[in-house]
C-alpha cells in the first residue's frame, strides 16, 4: 500500500514542501518542490507537523468534556496559549496521570495548507507530530538534535521542541523539562539521543555531567525514511474528512443504484399486493352481504355480516327451543369442562352479556388456561394483567364454525 508522506512547515506559504514517497515493496523515493509536482494516486496521505509547530500540554477535562468538538477543546487548553483560543484547533491525544493530554495547532494555517493540497489533488488522511514520531522506550526519554537544536520525547503523549545548544551545552529547555520531572518523581533512567545530521554528536560526557543524567547514543532519526510513523494520529478537525478513492466511490454508486432499484421494484410488488388483497376482502364481503340478504331478506342493513348472521343464528335456534353456543348455560358448561381437573385455577368473578363472557381468577397459570379454553371452542382475550402472575382476566366468545 502505497503511503505519501508531506513535511507541512505551517508558517511558510503552502507552495512548497518536502515529501517522501513509500510504494507497495517497501521502496522510498523522496523529493522536493510545487506541490503541483506531488505525486499522484497514494493510497495514503500523511501529514507530518514540525515539533515546534504542536503544542502538546496536560489539563484536566471532566469525562463528558473528553467527546466534545475541537473548538471546546481549545478553551480547557487556553491557558497554555498565547493566542486567541478560537485560532487553534486541539485534539485530545490520551490520558497520562489523571490528566487529559492535547495537542494544539495553527487552524487557519493548517487549513491553508489542506486546502492548497486538495487544490491539487491530494486529499489529506493524517496530521502527525514529528515530536510524537520519535521512538521511545519505558523509563526513557528521546531526544532528536540536529547539532543546533531538537525535539524531545518525554512519554507516549508528550514531549516538545528545545531551544538551542552545543557541542558542550544541553539545550536549556531540556534542563528545565528534568527538573520538573525531579519534582515529579518521574526522571527517566537515561535519555536516547537520535542525530538527525551526520554532524550532530555533542560531547555525551558533558551533556551528562551538566544535565545529571546518562545519555544513550542512538540510531539516526529521519522522518523520510521512517516505514511507519510511530505514536497518536493529530486529527486537528480539519473541514476535510477521510473518503474513499474514487474507483471505490463508482463501484459503490453503482451497487447503490442496483440496490434503490430493487428497493422500488419491492415496494410496487408491495403495492400491487395489497390492492390485490384489499380487492379480494371487498369481494368476499360483498359475497358475505349477498348470503346474508338471502337468507334473511327482511334486514335493513347489513354492517357485519358475520356477527349479523351469529345473532340471526341464535335467534332461530332460541325460537326451535335449541341452544346457542353463545347462550350463558352452554358457555358455562364448556367452560366448566375445560377447566375441570386444575386445581391451581380459582376463579374470582364470571359475569356475562350478549354472548361474551369475562373471567377472572386469581393465581392463574395463565397460558395453560388460554390453551384449555381455545380448544374447548373459544377466542380468548387476555388482558395485559393476565399475562403476569397474580390475578388476570380473560374474555371469552364463541368461536365461529
Amino acid at each position: 500500500m502505497s503511503v505519501l508522506r508531506i513535511y507541512c512547515p505551517l508558517p511558510a506559504v503552502p507552495t512548497t514542501c518536502e515529501w517522501v514517497l513509500f510504494d507497495e515493496h517497501g521502496g522510498s523515493q523522496p523529493g522536493k518542490g510545487a506541490l503541483a509536482q506531488l505525486p499522484q494516486g497514494a493510497a495514503h496521505v500523511q501529514l507530518v507537523l514540525a515539533a515546534g509547530q504542536v503544542l502538546l500540554t496536560r489539563a484536566r477535562l471532566p469525562a463528558a468534556g473528553r467527546r466534545r468538538s475541537a473548538a471546546l477543546l481549545a478553551y480547557a487548553a487556553e491557558e497554555k496559549l498565547a493566542s486567541d483560543p478560537d485560532a487553534n484547533q486541539v485534539s485530545r491525544l490520551g490520558q497520562v496521570d489523571g490528566d487529559d493530554v492535547l495537542a494544539a495547532v495553527d487552524r487557519r494555517r493548517l487549513q491553508g495548507w489542506r486546502d492548497a493540497l486538495d487544490a491539487v489533488g491530494i486529499r489529506v488522511d493524517g496530521v502527525y507530530c514529528e515530536t510524537l514520531a520519535l521512538p521511545i522506550r519505558h523509563g526513557e526519554w528521546s531526544l532528536a538534535w540536529n547539532g543546533r537544536d531538537g525535539y524531545v520525547r518525554t512519554g507516549e503523549f508528550e514531549g516538545g521542541a528545545t531551544d538551542c545548544g552545543d557541542p558542550q551545552t544541553p539545550p536549556l529547555a531540556l534542563q528545565l523539562l528534568l527538573d520538573d520531572a525531579r519534582t515529579r518523581a518521574a526522571l527517566p533512567a537515561s535519555i536516547a539521543l537520535h542525530p538527525t545530521d551526520a554532524a550532530a554528536h555533542p560531547d555525551v560526557g558533558a551533556w551528562q555531567r551538566s544535565l545529571g543524567i546518562d545519555i544513550r547514543l542512538a540510531s539516526p532519526h529521519d522522518w523520510r525514511t521512517l516505514p511507519t510513523l510511530g505514536g497518536p494520529r493529530i486529527d486537528a478537525g480539519g473541514r476535510h474528512r477521510w473518503r474513499p478513492p474514487a474507483a471505490v466511490l463508482a463501484r459503490w454508486r453503482a451497487v447503490g443504484w442496483i440496490l434503490l432499484a430493487a428497493l422500488a421494484l419491492h415496494s410496487v410488488a408491495l403495492l400491487v399486493d395489497r390492492a390485490r388483497l384489499g380487492g379480494e376482502q371487498r369481494q368476499l364481503r360483498a359475497q358475505m352481504e349477498a348470503r346474508f340478504r338471502t337468507l334473511f331478506p327482511a334486514a335493513v342493513a347489513v354492517a357485519d355480516p358475520v356477527l349479523q348472521t351469529r345473532r340471526q343464528l341464535a335467534r332461530l335456534r332460541h325460537a326451535a327451543n335449541q341452544p346457542d353456543a353463545g347462550d350463558f348455560p352452554v358457555m358455562l358448561g364448556k367452560v366448566a369442562g375445560a377447566l375441570s381437573g386444575m386445581r391451581d385455577a380459582k376463579l374470582h368473578a364470571l359475569s356475562y352479556e350478549d354472548g361474551r363472557m369475562t373471567l377472572e381468577f386469581a393465581g392463574m397459570p395463565a397460558r395453560q388456561i388460554e390453551t384449555r379454553l381455545g380448544q374447548a371452542g373459544f377466542d380468548v382475550e387476555a388482558a395485559p394483567a393476565a399475562r403476569r402472575p397474580g390475578r388476570g382476566t380473560l374474555t371469552l366468545t364463541p368461536r365461529s364454525p
